[in-house]
C-alpha cells in the first residue's frame, strides 16, 4: 500500500502534529500538580493500554494481519536509543529553562530538525535534497522566532552563547536523535509493513520509557506519581493523544526519511500557535507574525519537494 501511495506519510505526520497539539493541551494541565517529569510520565504510562491495543487490532484484522516480526539486536539498539534519546532531551530543555536566559534554551532547543538532517546524513546515509534543506531552514528560523518573547530590547537582550544556549542545543540533539533512532528501527524491521513496524516502535519505546522514567519518579519524587493517578481522567486523556500522535510518527518514519517527518511534523507549531491565539484573542506580534510565515513557507517548501 505504501508503495502506490508514496504520499501516505503527509496524511499520517499531519494526523500526529494534530493529536500531539490535543496531548500538549492535556500535559499542561497535569504540570502544576504532578511537574514536568510526572506530566511526561503520564504520556508514556497511560499511552501503553492504547498502544498495545492497536498492535492487536492490527494481528487481528484481515487486511494487516501478519506474524510478530523478527526483532534483531540492530533493532533493539536503535529503538533504545530512540526512547533514551527522547528522555535525555526532556532533560536537557528542562535544565534549559531553569537558567536565567532561559528563552535562548528553547529557542535552541528548536534546532532539532536541522539537526535531524545531520545526524541522518551521518548514521542513516540519508541525504537531504537541497529543497528539503531550505524548507528545514526556513521552518526552523520560523519556530526559533516564536520562541522568542517579542520585547522592546528585541533578542539582543538574551544570552546566546551562555549555558541556557549549550542546554538548549543539547536538548535539539537529544530531539534528533530519537527521530533516528526510531527511522533507524524501522528500517531494521524491512519485512513488517510500516503499520506493524510503528505499531511495535510505539509500544516498545513507551515500555522503556515508562519503566525509566517511572523508576526516576519513584525513587527521586513519589509525589509526581500519585498526582498523575489522581488526575486519572487527564492522564489518560493525555496517554490516549499521545499514543495517537505516536503511532503517527512511527509509522511516518517507516515510510520516509527522519528529515521529512520531523520538518513537516513542525506544521504542530503551527496548531498549537493558532488554536493558543484563536482560544486567548491575542493579535499576533510583528515577531511572532514573521515567524508563523517562515514555518508556513517551510511546510510550502517541503511539500514543493514531492
Amino acid at each position: 500500500m505504501s508503495a502506490s501511495l508514496p504520499w501516505l506519510w503527509i496524511p499520517i505526520v499531519l494526523w500526529a502534529a494534530l493529536a500531539q497539539t490535543a496531548r500538549n493541551a492535556a500535559q499542561r494541565s497535569l504540570v502544576a500538580s504532578a511537574g514536568t517529569l510526572g506530566a511526561t510520565l503520564a504520556r508514556f504510562l497511560y499511552g501503553l493500554p492504547f498502544a498495545a491495543v492497536w498492535v492487536l487490532l492490527l494481528h487481528a484484522l484481515p487486511g494487516t494481519a501478519a506474524p510478530v516480526p523478527e526483532f534483531s539486536l540492530p533493532w533493539a539498539a536503535w529503538l533504545l536509543l530512540g526512547a533514551v534519546s527522547q528522555l535525555a532531551a526532556t532533560a536537557f530543555l528542562l535544565a534549559a529553562m531553569k537558567q536565567r536566559s532561559f528563552v535562548v534554551g528553547v529557542a535552541f532547543s528548536k534546532t532539532d530538525a536541522l539537526q535531524v538532517a545531520l545526524f541522518a546524513t551521518l548514521f542513516l546515509r540519508e541525504l537531504p535534497g537541497w529543497l528539503t534543506l531550505l524548507a528545514i531552514g526556513l521552518a526552523t528560523a520560523g519556530v526559533v522566532l516564536l520562541s522568542i518573547p517579542d520585547r522592546g530590547a528585541g533578542a539582543a537582550s538574551f544570552d546566546w552563547t551562555g549555558r541556557a544556549a549549550l542546554w538548549g542545543l543539547a536538548s535539539g540533539a537529544g530531539f534528533a536523535m530519537s527521530a533516528v533512532g526510531y527511522r533507524g528501527a524501522a528500517l531494521a524491521l524491512p519485512e513488517a509493513s510500516p503499520w506493524m513496524a510503528g505499531a511495535w516502535g510505539v509500544l516498545c519505546a513507551q515500555a522503556v520509557q515508562t519503566a525509566l522514567l517511572g523508576g526516576w519518579l519513584a525513587w527521586r519524587s513519589p509525589a509526581s506519581l500519585r498526582a498523575t493517578a489522581a488526575a486519572w481522567r487527564i492522564s489518560t486523556a493525555a496517554g490516549l493523544m499521545g499514543a495517537l500522535a505516536s503511532i503517527g510518527w512511527f509509522t511516518a518514519f517507516a515510510l520516509t526519511t527522519a528529515a521529512n517527518v520531523r520538518t513537516l511534523g513542525l506544521a504542530e507549531v503551527v496548531f498549537s500557535y493558532l488554536v493558543s491565539r484563536r482560544l486567548l484573542r491575542e493579535k499576533l506580534a510583528p515577531l511572532e507574525t514573521l515567524g508563523l510565515t517562515l514555518v508556513i513557507a517551510g511546510l510550502l517548501a517541503m511539500f514543493a519537494t514531492l
